[in-house]
């Protein structure tokens, strides 16, 4: 009995002994859990913190561009205009931040139709939580997909839905007025942008159809052009660029150094207009985009170099930097999707169509002072069918495949649909548009004014002023 004992003590002795220890480890698991768990929220808070950065860094970038597109302008336009042009370019962005703040983000990412979103006027309905990671829920679920906060996607959308607005300036250089190209700005940001953005890329039809269009081929630069293209018919060419008897008189620009530089400016904007477009610090991702955007720049440099020398007879700088932008917008849609190989390819065949468009608008009368309709309509055009030829499944979402990857004609066809659908509604739509505005503020500038320049007759000042002496 006394033996039965002992072993009942030893065997509970034992059993507590398991017991203590299985608590420990279960202690021990549960902290071990629990500094995990830290772990990973701290991964997740120093990635959306890595991203926001990244996001808004490329967003000042593509601000940048701004002075870009200032410089290039003005350069190619005459002295007597050149206050007016920086005026403009200086200015759009105010009208399009207020824009797109009140109406625009909300219509081309709010929840809504397959047509236009219906919610978030003034940024409003959503959670802003500085660190919401992939949890955010509001009323713009088509950018669920980046977890950097709300207000950061917003300033990223708003710089190229500033740009849109920019690209129209050079277009209709030289004759329109200040106040009516700002109130256009306005509308355009505000309406027209945001309709055709919510297609592409705000989950709209052509999102379902599966248009691909990564950094804005069609929703940024075409549509710019687009509705440039309607300003610039409805306003006419300026006086003395073509002849009674039809022929075209060059209207030549004052300043090349202004040019080149700003053609410099905006290559380097680039690197944030479709790096910083995946709005993730995904390494892989952004170093391949940057080695293709730079690549497509570099080859149409060298193509629009040598087409300029043989159409022309000399090799042409603004032509040049032109062929620059045009391989750089080419490339805007399928930077992301492509090879570098591809993008040598696509850059080389935009140069060569900047060079040729160019002289083909003047000779059907539309006066494009910058050549603007060549660079981002025409080319974007190109860059957004480029991505149906030369998409690499390795690259693109659900595989899809270019032409030359074995895709057929599927892919293709949904890019010229979504070019063509967007194209079609934002040229009537600005076409609308110019007429409200010449209807309500006027439009053009008088002859007197246009002569003597808008520096003068808008601004009351010169950019280049010969020192006076006031008594």
């Amino acid at each position: 009995m006394r033996r039965f004992s002992l072993a009942a003590l030893g065997f509970a002795a034992a059993g507590a002994a398991v017991g203590l220890a299985g608590a420990a480890w279960a202690q021990d698991a549960a902290a071990l859990k629990k500094t995990l768990d830290a772990l990973q929220a701290s991964a997740a808070d120093l990635k959306v913190a890595a991203d926001t950065i990244w996001v808004l860094v490329t967003a000042f970038l593509v601000f940048w561009m701004n002075a870009g597109f200032a410089m290039v302008e003005t350069g190619l336009c005459r002295s007597k205009n050149a206050v007016a042009v920086l005026y403009k370019n200086f200015a759009v962005f105010a009208a399009s931040s207020l824009a797109f703040w009140a109406v625009g983000f909300a219509i081309m990412f709010g929840n809504g139709t397959p047509l236009f979103g219906l919610n978030g006027w003034f940024i409003g309905g959503a959670d802003n939580s500085p660190a919401m990671g992939g949890a955010y829920k509001g009323v713009f679920s088509a950018l669920n997909w980046t977890g950097v906060p709300l207000y950061a996607k917003f300033f990223f959308q708003l710089v190229f839905a500033g740009t849109a607005a920019t690209i129209v300036s050079g277009c209709v250089a030289e004759r329109i007025h200040f106040a009516s190209f700002m109130l256009f700005s306005f509308l355009l940001v505000g309406i027209l942008y945001p309709v055709g953005g919510h297609w592409v890329w705000g989950g709209g039809w052509l999102a379902t159809m599966g248009m691909l269009d990564f950094a804005g081929s069609t929703v940024v630069h075409s549509i710019g052009g687009w509705a440039g293209l309607a300003g610039i018919i409805i306003l006419g060419p300026r006086i003395g660029k073509y002849g009674p008897d039809g022929r075209m008189n060059p209207i030549l620009g004052h300043q090349m150094g202004y040019v080149a530089l700003g053609g410099l400016i905006l290559w380097l904007g680039w690197f944030g207009f479709n790096p910083g477009s995946t709005m993730a610090a995904a390494p892989a991702d952004i170093a391949r985009i940057a080695l293709t955007t730079n690549m497509a720049a570099a080859a149409a440099i060298l193509t629009s170099s040598i087409t300029s020398r043989y159409a022309f007879g000399k090799a042409d700088l603004s032509m040049s930097v032109n062929g620059a932008l045009a391989g750089l917008v080419a490339i805007t849609a399928p930077c992301a999707f492509v090879t570098p190989a591809a993008s040598v390819v696509i850059g080389a065949i935009a140069g060569v169509l900047v060079c040729y468009s160019v002289p083909f608008f003047d000779k059907i009368k539309i006066d494009d002072p910058v050549g603007a309709l060549s660079v981002h309509l025409v080319c974007g055009i190109f860059g957004t069918l480029a991505v149906g030829i030369w998409a690499n499944p390795a690259f693109t979402p659900e595989k899809a495949a270019g032409l030359l990857w074995g895709g057929g004609l599927k892919l293709f066809l949904t890019q010229l649909t979504g070019a063509v659908a967007v194209g079609a509604f934002v040229f009537i739509g600005s076409l609308v548009m110019w007429y409200i505005v010449r209807a309500v503020v006027g439009l053009r500038v008088d002859p007197e004014a246009e002569l003597s320049g808008l520096d003068l007759s808008e601004h009351g000042m010169e950019a280049y002023a010969a020192e006076k002496i006031v008594r």
